[in-house]
């Protein structure tokens, strides 16, 4: 599927089925030296599961965005090409799963939003996906579904990090309207278009959709926090606490 972009990338994800741990894993030694990417081979997936590698690499590319470097111009603008590219092409491959151009463009994306061509130079977050695969562990719901819960709520509290940054994305990818008096306005409105996306091509928008549940969230937490060699808390674009974890988890009810 056109999703992690692993035939380009040195990441991926392990789970421990001893204790349900999700951990990623990264190096050089498992990026692929050649590979073939064949859209065909996509068109056999169910619509759902489609969905979820739209959202992944969506979040592949706010995962990069969300930096705390500044003059990034060249890597935000091909960033900002790769998410309006699924944004055209995520509803139309959705209607007509036989598409094999949207397929093609879909799996090309895919390759590039995660080869880190987009990373280069700057830093990245990452917490997302942290915060994510503990959903995943849990509840072995798909990674993509889980995203999709995960990306508005955590970007919601931590947009006061760089209200500009959030904005930009807003208006350069989401088409929201800049507000220059109150930029958080625009912030949230582009907030608000990721998560009515995400929606519109059949993801869940909260934990009950997912099938997670409020009384597991310190559980979530503690595991997200102290797991992997974590001391309670997690680095990105902004670091997170073990009450940071719990706030961004409970936006998702």
């Amino acid at each position: 599927m056109a999703a992690a972009g692993s035939e380009g990338s040195p990441d991926s994800v392990i789970t421990n089925e001893d204790g349900m741990f999700k951990r990623g894993a990264t190096g050089d030694a498992i990026r692929p030296k050649f590979s073939i990417l064949n859209p065909a081979l996509t068109q056999t997936l169910p619509p759902y599961q489609t969905a979820c590698g739209i959202t992944d690499i969506i979040a592949h590319l706010y995962e990069r965005y969300l930096t705390n470097t500044k003059d990034v111009e060249v890597t935000d603008r091909l960033i900002e090409a790769l998410m309006m590219t699924m944004i055209h092409e995520g509803p139309r491959v959705i209607a007509d799963p036989d598409c094999y151009e949207a397929r093609a463009n879909i799996m090309w994306a895919g390759m590039m939003a995660h080869n880190n061509s987009c990373g280069v130079g700057r830093t990245q977050d990452w917490t997302s996906h942290d915060i994510e695969h503990e959903l995943s562990a849990l509840y072995d719901c798909a990674h993509g579904a889980g995203l999709a819960v995960t990306l508005p709520a955590a970007y919601t509290y931590v947009m006061e990090h760089d209200v500009t940054r959030f904005a930009q994305v807003a208006s350069r990818v989401w088409g929201c309207k800049m507000d220059f008096y109150h930029p958080e306005v625009t912030a949230k409105a582009g907030i608000e278009a990721l998560r009515n996306f995400l929606i519109s091509i059949g993801m869940p928008k909260n934990f009950e959709e997912l099938g997670a549940k409020k009384e597991d969230i310190p559980e979530l937490v503690k595991s997200l926090c102290y797991g992997n060699g974590r001391e309670g808390t997690l680095e990105g674009f902004v670091k997170l606490s073990e009450e940071d974890c719990t706030k961004i988890y409970e936006l998702m009810v």
